[in-house]
């Protein structure tokens, strides 16, 4: 038994010498029988660095690797923990492949004579346990930072929603509107409408998720972020948009026959657009798409945000947010 990847005994038994001809000086050529055939070229060995080198370079350029371009400073945080993961992961595998397809022509099959059995090799067995380990907790390091920071929420945020999914249509209402007795304003979907939610950009915003019935899940792919949107509890997070355009949000939660339409579209403004849209709409009770087809507007409710606003139901009757 011999350790791997270490020198093998040379063995005493030395098979017949194979003559040949070789020009007119006749050189011989001998080989010992069980010694392994020729080794590939060099440059075999430098193509694979080359090979390697190529596809972690191409980290320069930031590839999104399927991810949509984010919007806001906390998609940008999880765009970088994907980007350094599948890199990681193609660095890894890079090294894995190179050694199967080096292993697989270099100690290819010469000659039917038994080869060297492995027994261990120290410091492979500790390269492969450590460095799992090391990018292991890499990831967990930077998966908690961004997380943390992701989650935060300020105490005074410039504008609140509270966003209530109902089967199978949104909710949106501006509760910090409303003020000196007037209702806040607010925007609910009906069916072959999706709901519009209005936001600015540069400003912190606040949602406060709830759901009156099934648990669905509130998912703009642009914020490269959902949270769930669950009954009997508030759900919240933060964001601060950076860029304007209009852009499709989804619910991320099988939760029923119509899951599939509960689209709803998100159109980012500048402040002051964001401005005139809540003063035009602040002395109104509803918005156009409030209620449609198949939608009732109840009685006066309380939602997720504590903020007195109406409910509606499929079936007539109020729907109730969860409270503080």
């Amino acid at each position: 038994m011999t350790r791997s990847f270490g020198p093998s005994r040379p063995s005493n038994d030395v098979a017949d010498v194979d003559t040949d001809a070789r020009g007119d000086r006749g050189e011989l050529v001998g080989r010992r029988a069980g010694q392994p055939g020729p080794r590939p070229p060099r440059r075999f060995g430098f193509a694979l660095v080359l090979v390697a080198v190529g596809l972690t370079a191409t980290a320069c350029d930031e590839p999104n690797f399927g991810f949509p371009s984010g919007i806001t400073p906390q998609a940008s945080r999880m765009l970088n923990i994907w980007q350094g993961s599948v890199i990681a992961a193609l660095v890894v595998g890079v090294i894995v492949w190179a050694m199967i397809f080096y292993a697989c022509i270099a100690f290819r099959k010469t000659t039917d004579e038994m080869p060297a059995q492995i027994r261990y090799n120290l410091p492979v067995e500790i390269l492969y346990t450590v460095l799992p380990i090391v990018i292991i907790a890499g990831l967990f390091y930077y998966t908690a930072r961004d997380e943390i920071q992701v989650n935060k929420i300020s105490k005074n945020p410039a504008v609140t929603v509270d966003v209530i999914g109902f089967r199978w249509n949104w909710q949106f209402v501006y509760s910090d509107t409303g003020k000196n007795g007037t209702q806040p304003v607010e925007v609910t979907g009906r069916p072959g409408e999706p709901a519009q939610l209005v936001l600015p950009t540069g400003r912190t915003i606040k949602f406060v998720l709830t759901s009156p019935d099934v648990i669905h899940s509130f998912w703009v792919p642009e914020f490269l972020f959902k949270r769930d949107v669950v009954p009997g509890r508030i759900n919240q997070f933060q964001v601060t948009i950076d860029k304007t355009g209009t852009f499709v949000g989804r619910c991320a939660e099988f939760c029923g026959v119509d899951h599939d339409r509960m689209n709803f579209q998100v159109k980012v403004v500048s402040g002051a657009d964001y401005d005139k849209y809540i003063g035009a709409r602040s002395s109104t009770r509803s918005t156009p798409g409030n209620a449609g087809a198949g939608i009732t507007t109840g009685a006066a409710t309380t939602s997720a945000a504590g903020a007195t606003t109406t409910g509606t139901s499929t079936t007539g009757t109020s729907t109730t947010g969860s409270g503080q």
